[in-house]
């Protein structure tokens, strides 16, 4: 019987492969793979029920075993040799002045391929810089451009939230994010609060966002004025996970209540005016105070 699993190489790289389910694969175990031309060692991450994107689990490359001791020593004596290419491919990007910045590098287990990961802003043409590593290292090259977030994912860290970082604890992939998500979970929009360690806006921006969509359905908008037990006032903050408002009244006292208490008008203010000023707290009789003249 055939399993699939998804494999994480030592450079961050994460791919599927196909496995006879005589191996007994787990996750956690080192394991050997035949992929094209070369052959390769990754970590297993998890079993999977069948290939993403619809694949053809054939063409996947194929587990040929459990990692013996003979392959951990192999890997980790191409450690040495993937600092020798970092170096090597570092003095060419510098003399060939591409603007790029390179990641790591990565042996496979046979040495018959070098993978050397980068980021750039841009496009890069690198067509140069793989026929002098080539030469150098005499071996093949591949150069794989990868984006921030991913970057982020292999270095790893600690998010503001104190855990480690969804990039690469839980996200398999990265969705599109856009600041309108950030605005409807009523987030400040400042940099520091809505980017992550990357310098994108956050992933859990996205995963949230649904969840805010449906509590944003039952709650009043921000500028809409309510009467409350304590009177009328303006909507200025609102907690969709409590859902509750903030209301501010013309006193200019503030007071919080939850939606179920209030009764929305509208978002101008009504013609006849605040019913009360007690703002709630300091609540006062009409006949010492203002509060039931009109503007």
């Amino acid at each position: 019987m055939i399993q699939i699993f998804s494999l994480k190489l030592d450079n961050g790289a994460v791919l599927e492969a196909r496995a006879d389910s005589d191996l007994g694969l787990q996750a956690g175990d080192n394991c050997v793979f035949q992929k094209e031309f070369h052959t390769d060692m990754a970590v297993v991450v998890r079993s999977l029920k069948e290939p993403s994107g619809g694949a053809d689990p054939a063409s996947l490359p194929e587990i040929k075993r459990v990692a013996a001791v003979s392959d951990l020593a192999e890997a980790n004596a191409n450690i040495t040799k993937e600092r020798e290419a970092m170096k090597c491919a570092a003095g060419f990007v510098e003399q060939l002045a591409l603007p790029m910045k390179l990641i790591n590098a990565h042996y496979s287990l046979d040495k018959k391929l070098v993978t050397i990961q980068f980021s750039a802003d841009g496009r890069v043409d690198f067509r140069e810089l793989v026929k002098e590593l080539s030469r150098a290292l005499n071996t093949r090259i591949e150069l794989r451009q990868i984006g921030v977030r991913d970057e982020t994912g292999i270095y790893g860290g600690i998010a503001v939230c104190g855990r480690e970082l969804c990039c690469c604890r839980i996200l398999k992939e990265f969705n599109s994010i856009n600041v309108r998500m950030a605005k409807e979970q009523d987030l400040s929009l400042t940099p520091a609060t809505i980017s992550g360690v990357c310098g994108r806006l956050k992933c859990c921006l996205k995963y949230e966002h649904e969840g805010y969509v449906e509590l944003e359905k039952t709650m009043p908008r921000k500028g809409e004025f309510c009467d409350t037990p304590d009177g009328r006032g303006k909507i200025t903050d609102r907690n969709l996970l409590l859902q509750k408002v903030t209301v501010t009244f013309e006193s200019g006292s503030v007071c919080s209540y939850p939606v179920s208490e209030i009764k929305v008008l509208s978002e101008k203010k009504p013609a006849g005016g605040p019913r009360k000023q007690n703002g709630g707290k300091n609540r006062k009789n009409a006949e010492h105070g203002d509060g039931g003249k009109e503007d």
